[in-house]
């Protein structure tokens, strides 16, 4: 290949490239070039292609796998192939993104509904109970402002019962939308680590068959300089 001020050209899209932008044709996996190929790019195993145009095909091929096991793809599936052209992570901290879009109210429901599910609110609001039918009850005597039943406690007893039910229930569907999107970010890094090992393993593959090929052809140019040497004597 051409170099034009210590730079390279891509096989691909014939632009100049710095060496460590570049990967050697011979160094990619057979069935990445067969499908380079297939796009109608006629390329050799001394040709160069570009670190762009590598992860751009690359992620065309993971594409066309992932669409002839699972059909068309989901907006899951297009997040992992867009990770690939700039090599970008997948992992993030789920928790963080979630608790800094919480409004004012979300986050007051949240506290609520931990310090409405402790032991310390237990024995709080069993001992103003307590302490609100002694003082009815014993203390005040005539002066009762909530003599026995108590009607005016089961009353607040109710309003708080009704207060707290929804506030819990808007703090668990927080809780199961955390959820889908900590399944959501899982599903995501299970698969582009799936994809990745698959790639590894091709390319273990390739390097090995390139290595028997070489360690092959060592072996006939040993055997052939033996049968020179043999008939020398």
């Amino acid at each position: 290949m051409k170099k034009v001020s210590h730079q390279i050209i891509c096989a691909i899209n014939g632009k100049s490239y710095l060496s460590h932008d570049v990967k050697p044709m011979f160094t990619i996996n057979s069935s990445l070039v067969e499908f380079i190929k297939k796009q109608g790019f006629q390329i050799n195993s001394d040709g160069f292609i570009s670190k762009v145009e590598f992860n751009k095909f690359k992620k065309l091929q993971l594409q066309e796998l992932l669409e002839k096991e699972n059909g068309d793809l989901n907006t899951l599936q297009k997040d992992v192939l867009a990770s690939f052209d700039n090599q970008d992570l997948m992992t993030s901290n789920v928790d963080e993104s979630f608790d800094t879009h919480l409004t004012f109210g979300q986050r007051t429901s949240d506290k609520i509904a931990n310090f409405g599910g402790s032991w310390k609110f237990i024995i709080i609001f069993f001992a103003i109970i307590v302490l609100w039918m002694i003082l009815n009850f014993f203390l005040l005597q005539n002066k009762a402002f909530d003599p026995f039943p108590f009607i005016l406690l089961n009353l607040v007893l109710s309003c708080l019962a009704a207060i707290q039910a929804p506030i819990i229930m808007m703090s668990q569907n927080r809780q199961e939308e955390r959820d889908r999107l900590r399944s959501k970010n899982d599903y995501k890094i299970n698969l582009k680590a799936e994809l990745e090992i698959r790639m590894l393993h091709e390319k273990i593959d390739f390097i090995l068959n390139h290595q028997g090929e070489h360690l092959h052809e060592l072996e006939k140019q040993h055997l052939e300089i033996l049968e020179e040497l043999g008939k020398n004597k």
